[in-house]
């Protein structure tokens, strides 16, 4: 990093934290209630959002090349068509989670219950959108493009889309031109001759892009940039993001490398300045994660890694930022230095690594129903969540599941175990269960009722995005939504699936384990006697509770737990999967962890398995902290045994590694055997403990340390104090 870009970041960091404003929901409210109130509805909130962005502030800051900014993190944004205003009750009839939760109630007062004990809602988000659209046809020629496909339809609704696109791009192009003539003002007054140049330059490129296609490298940077701020202008969503970068851009930064336009250093001055101004935009809150995916494989299935994926990688190992958050594809025919600066990002680069086993995540994509050529142009957006790009609708990861809670409640008569409240209708306790099959019988057709609950009101809530939400811009860039004429969550999406995730699932396959050998095998301890024990958090109970916590678990390569384990996935699965939406899709498995390891943990009574109450669940598809008594290879053998292919939104795992193991040498061989034996995503921190302690309690002392939460990165420092435990406490794998 040269010393303009070492300033640009540091101007940057005072900038994020200094409180900036947004006029972005005062606009909006002024568009939408006042301005265009008479009009057509669709018309109305294309209006409404093309005004917001054409009136965001233009900043033209000191030192950057690259134009455009917006704070996402700042008071006065939101997003009023999801959820409203507070103070503004008027948008009660216009957003979506007001008039959703109202047809809920109406519709399907069964999920009053699962909500209340489960989740409620929808939350959109977490896709990634084509943008090399318009980097190649600019948004005029997406404008033009929607024009001719409107004169060939007599399909009102479709008109109606096509005019909302045209009038949100409209809106895009003309705050582009505020930024031209502010750089053009600000040059005139600029006494600094380099530095006139530099913004007459800036204002030649923001002239052409994005408005019509980028010609360069410099002008694709430039274009991608705008569009990115405006599409999460209208859609300020944790999750959405970039996608992958060096994929779209590398047609550009290829024939100037080649023709002497542009050197490998300069591109590489370019992506580092995107990235600070990318993380400008959200920088306080490390959880929003933008995910942008690089190497990895091309449609027609050959390699994707090019120069720009070592920039990238090089770029981002290097900064000492939480975004945007670079996960690397890693394929069977990976260059072996790619290879080796993935490493070096796991072991140096901060804990902010994620790697993905690219060809076992392209195979469980296309499992899922996805066509070969989408499954291998595959993004991940927020955490880890797998969709094809630019393809999606943005219900893509819309809920969670508690599944140690399901259990929870089959074995404790429908009550919590924590507070004894009714959940279900459930009667009968572990204590009247004569078979092991008839327990899991149980459990899998209550698993069964609550998940089909959350499904039907993600059906109801998908008609209210349709409607108050259209989402034109980024409609715009989702296939095959122009040529449908609808918007993403209007049947437009070339794929119409649901996505979410079931937390807890290696818990539960350790307790039910435990259960089959100690009550329905060895008969060592009654159902009852263990439910005794559970309610009292086997106070008074302690060597039951030593015998349950030495049986086998999940992560010591025991096949008969494996299994176990395998068989709540797959009920899981299957249950989503069967599923169809009024547009034809269906649900599919998303299993990571994030923060509801230890917020889910906190509301879990004690487990069959011996974990006490209120502790940490694990992470995705990983074994349960201390569980990992044989070391990582048999942790990888019993992770790697699952049905992978059956989870197409993507199978987290975290493999936390010692300190003084974390090198190169020892994590290289360990990341290959993960990826050689069928693991999608692996992760984990290669901090030592004492520097942890010492955070907690001198968190002055370490404001950057970074730490991997679960799918994402923070400060440590800004992690709740269970959160902060639940990291020290982890099993280190290496030993």
């Amino acid at each position: 990093m040269n010393d303009r870009l070492a300033q640009l970041k540091l101007d940057a960091y005072r900038r994020y934290t200094g409180n900036p404003t947004s006029p972005k929901v005062a606009n909006w409210n002024k568009a939408f209630f006042e301005l265009y109130a008479d009009s057509p509805l669709a018309e109305r909130q294309a209006r409404t959002v093309a005004y917001s962005l054409e009136n965001e502030p233009v900043y033209i800051h000191p030192l950057e090349r690259i134009a455009g900014q917006i704070y996402q993190i700042a008071e006065g944004t939101g997003a009023p068509d999801l959820s409203g205003v507070p103070e503004d009750p008027r948008w009660n009839d216009y957003a979506v989670t007001p008039v959703g939760s109202r047809l809920v109630a109406e519709q399907l007062p069964e999920n009053s219950a699962y909500a209340r004990f489960f989740c409620d809602g929808a939350s959109p988000g977490h896709i990634g959108w084509d943008y090399g659209l318009m980097l190649g046809m600019g948004a005029r020629g997406l404008v033009n493009k929607c024009r001719e496909l409107s004169c060939c339809t007599e399909d009102e609704k479709a008109g109606e889309f096509y005019q909302g696109v045209e009038i949100v791009l409209n809106g895009l192009i003309n705050w582009v031109q505020r930024h031209v003539a502010a750089l053009r003002e600000a040059a005139a007054s600029e006494t600094d001759a380099t530095r006139k140049a530099e913004l007459l330059e800036m204002a030649a490129v923001c002239e052409r892009v994005p408005e019509y296609p980028a010609t360069s490298f410099r002008e694709a940077v430039q274009a991608f940039h705008f569009q990115h701020l405006a599409v999460m202008h209208e859609n300020p969503f944790g999750g959405n993001g970039p996608g992958r970068l060096d994929y779209y851009l590398w047609p550009y930064l290829r024939p100037d490398l080649e023709s002497g336009r542009i050197t490998r250093e300069e591109a590489s001055e370019l992506i580092c300045e995107l990235f600070i101004k990318l993380h400008e935009r959200i920088g306080p809150a490390d959880g929003w994660v933008e995910a942008l995916p690089i190497g990895g494989r091309n449609p027609d299935g050959s390699s994707a890694i090019n120069m720009l994926s070592y920039i990238i990688l090089e770029v981002i190992t290097d900064l000492k930022q939480t975004h945007p958050s670079v996960y690397v594809r890693l394929h069977d025919e990976a260059p072996e230095d790619f290879v080796d600066l993935t490493v070096k990002y796991i072991t140096s680069g901060e804990n902010r690594a994620q790697v993905y086993g690219d060809d076992e995540t392209i195979a469980a994509v296309h499992a899922d129903g996805v066509a070969i050529e989408d499954a291998r142009n595959w993004t991940a957006g927020g955490c880890m969540e797998v969709s094809p790009q630019g393809c999606q609708c943005d219900l893509l990861f819309s809920f969670v599941h508690n599944v140690s809670r399901t259990l929870e409640l089959i074995l404790n008569g429908g009550c919590l175990l924590q507070t004894g409240e009714r959940a279900i209708a459930q009667t009968k306790t572990l204590a009247d269960y004569q078979n092991f099959e008839e327990l899991y019988t149980d459990f899998e057709r209550e698993l069964q009722r609550e998940l089909r609950i959350m499904l039907k009101r993600l059906d109801l809530y998908l008609g209210c995005y349709a409607k108050y939400r259209p989402s034109f811009l980024l409609s715009s860039m989702v296939h095959d939504c122009l040529e449908k004429g609808r918007s993403m969550n209007d049947g437009g999406a070339r794929y119409m699936d649901y996505g979410g995730s079931g937390v807890g699932i290696p818990n539960v396959g350790d307790s039910l384990y435990a259960l089959k050998r100690a009550v329905f095998e060895e008969r060592k301890y009654t159902g009852q006697e263990i439910l005794d024990a559970l309610r009292a958090d086997f106070v008074g109970h302690e060597q039951m509770r030593n015998y349950l916590w030495s049986l086998p678990k999940f992560g010591t390569d025991d096949a008969e737990v494996d299994t176990l384990v395998d068989r709540v996935l797959l009920s899981f699965t299957n249950i989503l999967r069967s599923h169809r939406n009024p547009h034809g899709g269906h649900a599919k498995a998303i299993i990571l962890g994030f923060v509801w390891v230890v917020s889910f943990g906190l509301e879990t009574g004690a487990t069959p398995d011996g974990r006490k109450s209120g502790k940490p669940l694990a992470h995705g598809l990983s074994p349960q902290g201390g569980a990992t008594t044989k070391g990582v290879a048999s942790a990888i053998n019993s992770a790697t045994r699952l049905s992978l292919k059956n989870v197409g939104g993507g199978a987290g795992m975290m493999w936390d590694i010692e300190s003084d193991l974390a090198t190169d040498a020892c994590v290289k061989p360990i990341l290959q055997t993960f990826i050689d034996k069928g693991g999608q995503i692996f992760q984990g921190n290669t901090i030592d403990l004492d520097t942890l302690l010492r955070a907690q309690e001198c968190p002055e002392d370490y404001p950057h340390l970074m730490v991997r939460v679960g799918g994402w990165s923070a400060r440590f420092v800004t992690l709740s104090k269970e959160t902060q435990q639940e990291i020290i406490a982890r099993n280190k794998f290496g030993r």
